[in-house]
Formats: structure tokens, C-alpha cells, sequence
């Protein structure tokens, strides 16, 4: 590797962003020694970015059109605090051409691709022509965007069904809706289209085909201005809801190692036919029979770069930082080693996984983070602390949990462990669902493709009931939580008979004391607990029959609430004499809400299509609410007559808002 001449390519750096990559960018920037900056709207002044930078400004108001996407607000910042260099982060920002051209023309270095760059794979039908000429496998599509549904149908027609309707600008699974038929296709275009102008401003939408569960492979790709360009690999992005990643991991599992340099040799030919500088990914999807189609080029740095990182050694901000301060690349293809162990990353969001996965809002009253010094083989990417407040006006990711290991096994396992010990309280998050599907069999055995959570969770996510070894952990930190309380207040027997209660599960159990914690006997199982867990903490560390656990532990009214695996369950521990008085007492039912369509997520209420008196079937469209940029349809989930429309078109409504109320006599 050739060294670096300067000792810092930037005296200051300007983040134009937040959250997560701000403090991601951040802590390069101070390796480095080179100051920085944050910029904030008013609902981000105590933002965890701004604390930790040299410097911050406020930019405006909450709404990201009022602050964050304003050029001007953010190169007056940049003017004002002398930066001299912006990096963009992701989002916002980080693929607008038009404001990498503002950037370099007020004499500040953007950190990112030329304009140019940005214009040409920033429009998808450009970057698929573009490809096509570098010799590169694109979709079979149209080449054009459709005006109309039934112009959008007429070319679903010729190219073959499935198809996606795919928004001509942006990413992030914004505006894309995937069709089976000519009616689907025509009912999807309008809701595709508007959420394409609702996120990028650019309402264009293409068709093209679409292939069922294939994977979603990813190449990382380093370019200089002096025409240099090298490729660090695979990720492999398979899972995923509604075309968004959930996991990332490097390398790619069963991958190989053929089709690998032949994408890689594609990703490159690609980024030097658009005269490609900085980080790039270019995205392809490998279909069943093992062909690849390319996607499109993100030009920026992706959400998830730290597998990368991880498996190559390469700290891809500070290479970002070098190219654009003109520097050619340290080193060449021949130095990239091949990776080095596997890295798996987890998207932590605030969102409720149990109602659709949507967006869930308020303050986070407690977080306690896996500690990477007690866990060497854990990355935590975080832009928020204890306190720190979740809205609706940003994207709800919490961290990223980057899991390390000298091969795919180990680094599953440590996954598992600091999804496990991931206590977040306040928003609804979606830890537990992340544990869920990383202990699924085909999570660890790597057989991914996007169709995985379809086919692991067909009727929706549901979380797990205790059974197997999990009931087994949980009853032992039961007993053990139980036994521990009592024994402050009293002092007890050696040998104490107890019953815990999962659900409608009793569980007669014999526990004696132990060095360290009990020895349970449930059944013919026996548990051996040990920790040190006292009252009041958070979670559970300990061991059961010598095999380590962590497990989160919330108080109730009565008993416990413990998550453990990607299991919720509410655990009480009961004298037997008591167990036996339980069975007489009566059972609460919940009210009937049957007849009420409620919204499940904050949002804006888009559109109402009925009134009072109408007669509407299951799945019908009732109301389109939009949240965090995404447009929700919500439909009517059994025939009925509407008796009322409580909300009105534009009105901003809570979750668990009633929509519509139902008549309660059905139909004939």
C-alpha cells in the first residue's frame, strides 16, 4: 500500500445529516483529526450527532424539507463555520445532483461521486441504458416510464408477469409496488407513482420483470479520480420487507466464488463507464438458476457498509474522505485481501412488528446497549440515547447491531446473543423480531433469498409461544427472579415448591438453593440457574445448565415480562397453595373492537374512500394514511356497512385512532 503525503485530507468536515451516519462519519472524522461539524433542525438540538461533534447549527424547522433537504440552509452552515468538505451521509441529500453541484460550485469538496455521476444512476432508465451499453445483465423491462396505469399494464403485458412498478428516481423500496395481473397493475400505478413524488419529487415510474425470491447480492466498489477502481466484495441483502434489508452480511453464504468475480468484474466495468469516484454499491439480484441482473447503482454510502468494513479492514468514510480530497486510492485490487471471518449486520427500528412492522413514535425511556467491550465481537452504529425522542418526522432506525466471527456460525451466535441483550424501552421496537428470525433454522444454515420472511412468517409476524429450551430458560430466571425477591424480604427454606405460570401453562417446580443462583426441577427437566441478577435490572445475565443466556426482564403488576430469543412471555411464580386458589378466579375478557377499523400506525390521512352507509367488502380499500414518506393502504378486514368515517381527508391521527365504525348487523 502506498502511504498517504498529507497527514489530514480536510481541516473540517460539515455532516450534512443525522442520527446513526452522523455519529458513524463523525467518529472517523475524529481519528483522523479533523473537526467537524452537525447541523440540526429544532426537533434534533439534543441529538446525540450534535453532542458529539466539534461544532453544530441549526438548519430549521422539524420537517426534513424545512432543514435537511434545504441547500441553503446547509451550505450557509458550511460557509459560517468555515467547512471544507460536506459529507452527505445516506438519504437526504446524499444523491441529489443538483446539490453535489451547489457544493463544488461554492468551493467546498462534497464527499461523494461528481454530480454527473449522481444524474445518471440516480435515474434508473439512464442507469440501465448506461449499463446495458458497458455490458452489464439489467432486468428485462421498458426503457421508458409509463404515463398511465393502463400504459403501465400494456408494458407489464410485453414484458411478462410478475413485474414491479419501480420508481424511475430514488431507492429505499420507495415507490415500487409489485403486480400479478393487468387489474393489479392499474390499482397499484397511481400508489406508486405518488409515493415516488411524495419521496424523490419525480413521479416517473417504470415497469419491468420482476423475479420471485431471488437473492439480492451487492458489490462495494472504491474509485478515484485518476482512474482507479477496485472492488471489496459481496454483501448479501436477501432479507428483506417490503423491498427494505433487514439483515446484511459479508461475504454472501453459499455464494460462488465464480459468479462472484464475474459480478464484481460487471460492478466495475459499470462504475468506470460513468467515470465513478467515491464508495458506490452496485446491486444485482442472482435469480434461481444462478443468473444475474443488475439493479441499480447506489451512489452513496450504504446503511450497510460496516459488514464490509469488518471482513476487509477497510474504513470506507476515510476512504471516501481521501478520494475526495483528490488522493488516489492507497491500494489496489491485488491488496484487497479476501475477507477476513463474516460479519452480520441487524437493523434495529422503532416499529411494531406485531402490527404490520409500522413506525412507532415517543421517547426512549431506557436503553441499555450490548457492550462491545464485554462482547469483542459486537458493533453498535447508534445515533440515539437513553431520552432521546423518536418522531414521525424522520426515518425510525435506532442502530445498527454489526455482529463479528471467524466464520458465519460464530458470528450467528453473537448475533443472538446482543439481539438478546438489546433492552430498548418506550417505542415499540422490532429487537424481539430480529431474534426470531435469527434463530429460524434457515437463518442459520444461510439459505436466503427475498422471499425468506414470506416464507418464515406467511400469515404476518407472529412472536413465538416459550417452548422447548426457551420455556426452560425463562422458567429457570423465573424461579430464580422470584426466589431472589423473597429471600430479601424472608428468610427461606433450602428446598422451596413453587408453580410458574406461562400463559395458560402451569409449571410445578422444586427449586434448591445453590452456589450461586438454584438448581429447578420441572418435571423430569432439571435447570441449573446461576447469576447475579438483582431486582430492578434490566437484564438477566446468567447461565442455565452451564450454557449462557441473556435475557430482558420487565416488572408487571404480577410477575414478569421476559424476552429471550425472539420470545415475549409473561411469567408469574406462585405458591402451589395459591396456584391452586388462581382456578377459581374469573377471567377478564377484552372489549369487542370488531366493529371499528382503527389506523395502525401515526400518519396523514391521504384519502378516504367510502362514506357513511356504503357497503364494503374484506380487503377493500377504506383510507390511505401516509407515514414516514410510505402511503398505507388500509382495508376493511370483513364485510360490513359503514355507519361512520371518523377522520377526514388531511388529518394527522394517532395510532389506534378509529378510521370507520361498522354497522352491527352485516350485509345480506
Amino acid at each position: 500500500m502506498t502511504p498517504r503525503r498529507r497527514t489530514r485530507p480536510f481541516r473540517k468536515v460539515l455532516i450534512a445529516n443525522r442520527g446513526e451516519i452522523a455519529c458513524r462519519i463523525i467518529r472517523t472524522c475524529q481519528r483522523m483529526r479533523i473537526k467537524t461539524v452537525a447541523v440540526f433542525s429544532e426537533a434534533d438540538q439534543n441529538a446525540l450527532h450534535v453532542e458529539i461533534a466539534d461544532e453544530a447549527i441549526g438548519i430549521g424547522p422539524a420537517p426534513a424539507s424545512q432543514s435537511y433537504l434545504r441547500f441553503e440552509s446547509i451550505l450557509a452552515a458550511a460557509r459560517k463555520t468555515k467547512a471544507d468538505a460536506i459529507h452527505p451521509g445516506y438519504g437526504f441529500l446524499s444523491e441529489n445532483a443538483a446539490f453535489a453541484r451547489a457544493v463544488e460550485e461554492a468551493g467546498i469538496a462534497f464527499v461523494g461521486p461528481s454530480a454527473d455521476a449522481i444524474d445518471i444512476m440516480g435515474d434508473k432508465l439512464a442507469a440501465k441504458k448506461l449499463a446495458t451499453g458497458a455490458g452489464v445483465n439489467v432486468v428485462p423491462g421498458n426503457a421508458k416510464p409509463a404515463a398511465t396505469g393502463a400504459e403501465a399494464a400494456a408494458m407489464a403485458g410485453s414484458i411478462g408477469y410478475p413485474v414491479m412498478l419501480k420508481a424511475a428516481a430514488g431507492g429505499g423500496g420507495k415507490g415500487m409496488r409489485i403486480a400479478g395481473n393487468d387489474a393489479e397493475v392499474r390499482e397499484l400505478f397511481p400508489l406508486a407513482s405518488g409515493e415516488a413524488q411524495s419521496s424523490f419529487g419525480d413521479a416517473r415510474v417504470f415497469v419491468e420483470r420482476y423475479f420471485p425470491n431471488p437473492r439480492h447480492i451487492e458489490i462495494q466498489i472504491l474509485a478515484d479520480a485518476h482512474g482507479q477502481c477496485i472492488s471489496l466484495g459481496e454483501r448479501e441483502c436477501s432479507i428483506q420487507r417490503r423491498h427494505q434489508k433487514v439483515f446484511e452480511e459479508a461475504p454472501a453464504p453459499r455464494f460462488d466464488a465464480d459468479l462472484r468475480e464475474r459480478m464484481e468484474a460487471q460492478a466495475v466495468a459499470l462504475a468506470r463507464a460513468v467515470g465513478y469516484r467515491s464508495a458506490g454499491t452496485v446491486e444485482f439480484i442472482v435469480d434461481p438458476e444462478g443468473g444475474f441482473h443488475f439493479l441499480e447503482m447506489n451512489t452513496r454510502l450504504q446503511v450497510e457498509h460496516p459488514v464490509t468494513e469488518l471482513v476487509t479492514g477497510v474504513d470506507l468514510v476515510e476512504e471516501m474522505l481521501w478520494i475526495a480530497a483528490g488522493e488516489p486510492l492507497r491500494f489496489g485490487q491485488q491488496d484487497v485481501r479476501p475477507a477476513t471471518g463474516w460479519a452480520i449486520e441487524a437493523r434495529v427500528y422503532a416499529e411494531d412488528a406485531e402490527r404490520g412492522f409500522v413506525p412507532s413514535i415517543g421517547r426512549i425511556r431506557r436503553m441499555v446497549v450490548p457492550s462491545p467491550a464485554g462482547q469483542q465481537d459486537l458493533r453498535i452504529d447508534t445515533g440515539v440515547v437513553e431520552g432521546s425522542e423518536i418522531t414521525s418526522h424522520y426515518d425510525p432506525m435506532i442502530a445498527k447491531v454489526v455482529a463479528f466471527g471467524s466464520d458465519r456460525r460464530h458470528a450467528v451466535r453473537s448475533m443472538q446473543t446482543a439481539l438478546d441483550g438489546f433492552y430498548i424501552r418506550g417505542p415499540r421496537t422490532n429487537v424481539a423480531f430480529l431474534a426470531n428470525v435469527a434463530r429460524t433454522d434457515r437463518f442459520e444454515a444461510g439459505e436466503l433469498d427475498t422471499g425468506f420472511l414470506d416464507s418464515e412468517f406467511p400469515d404476518g409476524y407472529r412472536p413465538n409461544a416459550p417452548e422447548g429450551e426457551t420455556r426452560d430458560v425463562i422458567t429457570a430466571a423465573a424461579t430464580f427472579a422470584y426466589l431472589t425477591e423473597e429471600a430479601r424480604i424472608r428468610p427461606m427454606a433450602h428446598t422451596q415448591q413453587v408453580v410458574v405460570v406461562l400463559g395458560d401453562e402451569d409449571l410445578p417446580c422444586r427449586a434448591s438453593a445453590a452456589e450461586g443462583g438454584y438448581d429447578v426441577e420441572v418435571g423430569s427437566r432439571q435447570l441449573a440457574v446461576r447469576s447475579t441478577w438483582l431486582p430492578g435490572q434490566p437484564l438477566f445475565h446468567g447461565r442455565v445448565n452451564a450454557k449462557p443466556v441473556v435475557i430482558q426482564v420487565d416488572p408487571a403488576v404480577e410477575g414478569w415480562t421476559f424476552t429471550h430469543a425472539g420470545v415475549t412471555a409473561h411469567a408469574l411464580v406462585r405458591t402451589p397453595e395459591t396456584a391452586a386458589l388462581a382456578v377459581h378466579m374469573p377471567k377478564k375478557v377484552p372489549p369487542d373492537g370488531s366493529n371499528q377499523l382503527r389506523s395502525p400506525m401515526p400518519g396523514l390521512v391521504l384519502s378516504i374512500a367510502v362514506a357513511a352507509g356504503d357497503v364494503v367488502r374484506a380487503g377493500q380499500v377504506i383510507a390511505v394514511v401516509e407515514a414516514m414518506k410510505a402511503e398505507n393502504q388500509l382495508r376493511a378486514e370483513r364485510d360490513g356497512v359503514i355507519r361512520r368515517v371518523d377522520v377526514s381527508e388531511g388529518d394527522n391521527i394517532a395510532a389506534d385512532d378509529v378510521i370507520v365504525e361498522f354497522a352491527e348487523a352485516e350485509p345480506e
